[in-house]
């Protein structure tokens, strides 16, 4: 049974959590219904990874043809279960040495219906932020409760916050770019401020936005800016450096974005030398039916919907961390995009110990093609 707000806060014995963790550890997603399924335990783990295929009856339902509008849809959606604002950053200093960045917001509901006020608020928020490079990789998570002003978002201009950690837009934020953002948070040994700017309009995943995550019909509402370019700064163990690089941002919200039974995912983002951008993912089910999906965008606007038919995913390297066996170098097969390319971590250690663990951390690629990216699993 999912945990009522008594028995979620009961642990601390009082009304607001606050939990901030970080280590020295040598994304994508917890995604939203995280929270409650670590605390769930096995029930959760029988309806999807991190519960996210439980039944959203009660909820809003995403459907096909229904139109994205901005900036509205950069705000908080709490008719639905779930949503995030994710961010991933490939950077590199003045030496050249690589960098990864992640900051993640997750607005989890606990039931349905009109929202109440203060701590009668039924809405749950959390944050991951972590900081890699080759010999390190470093996270916090933090958790707020909705209500009372701990966490929360608003559409325009756009803003999202959990306690210090922000992501800010101003009224010089243009909603059809995302640009320009500012973003911030920090861990017990690190912490970044970056400034993010694109020239290119945000783009719309799956059919117009719709993106389907399953044969039964599970979607969500999906939207990402992968044209940001980055720069700022990374400080950890107290020593600063100065970062430039490129930055993507993902959008999603829904009620059921999984099938009961799917177990986990394996999500890419990435940024090809020519201009091109590519998301990627294959969610895993227990009977071993992949279902594929992603989507090619170009600088000039062209973009290309892609099936299980069109991908080839194949887990090359794997690394054992935390008890746990992880394809961390793939190989991407694209026939129709003429796309041949090995992905090898910047780290193989990018283990996310949260209170749902996941893999996530950048990555470089090479083949007919070349660039950086992020990889991101679960369920492993």
């Amino acid at each position: 049974m999912i945990p009522t707000f008594a028995e979620l806060f009961a642990e601390t014995g009082c009304e607001c959590w606050n939990r901030t963790t970080s280590f020295l550890i040598s994304r994508r997603t917890f995604a939203g219904g995280a929270l409650l399924a670590a605390l769930a335990g096995k029930t959760a783990r029988a309806q999807g990874f991190a519960g996210l295929g439980m039944n959203g009856q009660g909820f809003a339902p995403v459907v096909p043809g229904r139109p994205l509008v901005f900036p509205a849809d950069h705000g908080p959606h709490p008719d639905f279960r779930i949503e995030w604002w994710y961010v991933t950053a490939n950077l590199a200093d003045s030496s050249g040495s690589a960098y990864g960045a992640q900051w993640t917001l997750f607005r989890q509901a606990m039931a349905p219906g009109p929202q109440h006020e203060g701590w009668a608020n039924q809405q749950i928020w959390m944050g991951h932020a972590a900081v890699t490079r080759a010999d390190t990789h470093r996270f916090s998570e933090t958790f707020a409760r909705g209500g009372v002003g701990q966490a929360g978002s608003q559409a325009s201009p756009l803003e999202a916050w959990i306690d210090a950690w922000q992501m800010r837009g101003g009224e010089r934020m243009n909603s059809d770019t995302l640009s320009p953002l500012e973003l911030n948070a920090a861990g017990n040994d690190f912490a970044y401020t970056l400034r993010l700017e694109a020239d290119h309009a945000l783009v719309l995943q799956g059919d117009a936005g719709y993106s389907v995550k399953s044969e039964q019909g599970q979607a969500s509402y999906y939207y990402s800016q992968p044209y940001f370019r980055a720069r700022g700064r990374i400080t950890v163990d107290d020593k600063p450096a100065e970062v430039t690089g490129l930055a993507w941002m993902d959008r999603e919200w829904s009620s059921q974005p999984l099938a009961s039974d799917q177990t986990g995912w394996d999500w890419l983002s990435l940024h090809l030398n020519r201009g091109e951008k590519l998301m990627l993912f294959r969610l895993r089910d227990r009977g071993n039916h992949d279902f594929i999906s992603g989507k090619w965008f170009s600088p000039d606007g062209r973009e290309m919907r892609l099936g299980s038919s069109d991908i080839a995913m194949t887990p090359r390297v794997f690394t054992d961390m935390a008890g746990h066996r992880i394809p961390t170098t793939w190989d991407i097969a694209i026939p129709s995009l003429s796309l041949a390319i090995s992905c090898t971590p910047v780290n193989p250690k990018c283990w996310m110990g949260t209170r749902f663990p996941y893999w996530e951390g950048p990555i470089r690629f090479s083949g007919s093609h070349s660039g950086v990216g992020y990889l991101e699993m679960t369920g492993y």
